[in-house]
């Protein structure tokens, strides 16, 4: 049995794949091509699963994108892209933010997608019975690079200036003139 990318025919014959005895044997998810065109070769491409672990994932990452700062000699990475789909989406947007945080001056792209996904199912009572079920995932991909990127690009983030050193408000208590000019407090209401 085949069925098509229909959601709601799809959803109910998960629904009925569970309850009716049949058990997942297969997994396939399609390939697609990188959303970034003209990226260098050797740039370090995580991909973010659902049971991935966020330290797992950062500590790899931040040891690679930091090599630079360690050692004069090596030239260490200068772009990260990461992946995810499905539910790993959420944990994808977060390891990229962890590293916009603990790397200043990192330019982001964002690319949305679908990724094509197969699954077969296999009755469990025996029988020649099997289904097979074609869906469609939310996908995303994160770049980040310590150069910069093409501003006009859709998706594009250019570095936060708060974690990228001196704020404005910084900038203002440091400066000779500001001293010298009553300072006005802020009022939340």
């Amino acid at each position: 049995m085949d069925l098509s990318a229909d959601p709601s025919a799809t959803n109910a014959q998960l629904k009925q794949a569970h309850a009716g005895g049949f058990k997942k044997v297969c997994r396939v998810e399609e390939d697609s091509a990188c959303p970034f065109p003209g990226l260098p070769a050797g740039v370090l491409e995580m991909r973010v699963k659902e049971g991935s672990k966020i330290r797992n994932l950062m500590g790899f990452a931040m040891a690679r994108m930091q090599d630079e700062a360690q050692d004069g000699s090596q030239t260490g990475l200068r772009q990260v892209v990461f992946s995810g789909s499905g539910r790993a989406v959420t944990k994808t947007i977060t390891c990229a933010e962890i590293m916009k945080r603990k790397i200043a001056g990192l330019h982001q792209m964002t690319k949305l997608q679908y990724k094509g996904l197969r699954e077969v199912w296999e009755s469990q009572e025996g029988g020649d019975s099997e289904m097979t079920i074609h869906r469609t995932l939310p996908s995303i991909s994160i770049l980040l690079s310590k150069d910069p990127l093409d501003p006009l690009e859709p998706g594009y983030q250019p570095p936060d200036e708060r974690n990228g050193g001196e704020t404005a408000e910084k900038r203002s208590i440091d400066s000779s003139d500001s001293l010298m000019e009553p300072q006005a407090k802020r009022v939340c209401l």
